[in-house]
């Protein structure tokens, strides 16, 4: 269920966005952690699933300068039609070509970082988070695939005082969840799907842990409920009711409806994947709009996400 941390005591994260007021209270910075046990069919962070760094190829930056041809070791570079292309089944991400690539056609989405490197970025904003109720969110993939690096962090930033939120699915064990949870002040929890096999088919995992996990969360730490909402899979008047439901009994702050979008498709292109997506597509704004005032009339608050 877990994944190693990275080499030499260090985490492996993919990006630190500044100034994120999504992800939590106030300004915000959020540090994106790579890994994560699930893998959900909407996914807009491909590069997020594997724990490991990982090439991602922009093809339309390309010179055509040859130079990653040349230095490949395992000559997986390719071109179609004046395209870059990797053979993924040759290539072994020895990133050898991202090195020579000063076009970043060829990057790395990945980079090991200590949890210093990590807390001298963030503290770049700390007057940002004092001005506005803000912190520090850790969010992936899932950051729990990374616990010691993850708890470290977390400690370390709740040492120099910042506001600090957890973004996670709550697939681990309560033991991880729990020591995790001793440095966060609010967990944004995520529900794909409250049915378990419509859960195992749309993200690969069952959801027993998960909602065992945000029921015993719950009565710890604030919480944010996240809900991804997917046309044909979790849209449903009975999922909708469930999530509701769910949603009052724990008590949660509010819920945020995060709508599907495509954002992800030309991702999954540059790490040369398939797109996975099954369902319809994106959800109409009426639809939407109906669902928010669903969870309003039972009482909740309610935030869109684009």
């Amino acid at each position: 269920m877990l994944g190693e941390e990275g080499c030499n005591n260090k985490g492996v994260t993919f990006n630190i966005q500044r100034f994120s007021i999504h992800d939590g209270p106030g300004i915000r910075t959020t540090v994106f952690m790579k890994g994560c046990p699930l893998e959900c069919k909407w996914c807009s962070n491909p590069e997020s699933i594997s724990p490991t760094p990982e090439i991602m190829v922009n093809s339309i930056r390309c010179i055509h300068c040859g130079k990653c041809k040349e230095i490949c070791p395992e000559d997986a570079i390719i071109a179609i039609e004046g395209d870059k292309r990797i053979d993924f089944n040759r290539c072994t991400q020895c990133m050898e070509c991202v090195k020579v690539c000063y076009t970043k056609t060829l990057e790395c989405a990945g980079t090991h970082m200590s949890v210093d490197e990590v807390l001298e970025e963030v503290e770049k904003d700390s007057l940002f988070y004092q001005n506005s109720g803000g912190g520090v969110t850790l969010s992936g993939g899932e950051p729990l695939f990374q616990p010691r690096f993850t708890r470290e962090l977390l400690k370390k930033c709740k040492e120099k005082g910042f506001h600090t939120a957890l973004d996670t699915t709550g697939y681990a064990s309560w033991k991880v969840m729990e020591d995790v949870l001793m440095y966060v002040d609010l967990v944004l929890f995520d529900i794909k799907h409250m049915d378990d096999h419509f859960h195992k088919e749309g993200t690969g995992v069952s959801n027993t842990q998960i909602l065992e996990n945000m029921e015993r969360a719950a009565s710890r730490v604030r919480m944010w409920l996240r809900f991804p909402v997917i046309q044909g899979f979790n849209d449903s008047p009975e999922n909708i009711e469930g999530v509701a439901s769910l949603a009052l009994k724990l008590g949660v702050e509010k819920v945020s409806l995060l709508p599907y979008h495509e954002w992800g498709k030309a991702k999954y292109e540059k790490l040369g994947k398939d797109y996975p997506f099954p369902f319809p597509g994106e959800i109409s704004d009426e639809r939407l709009e109906e669902i928010k005032r669903f969870f309003e009339e039972k009482g909740l608050s309610v935030t869109l996400k684009g």
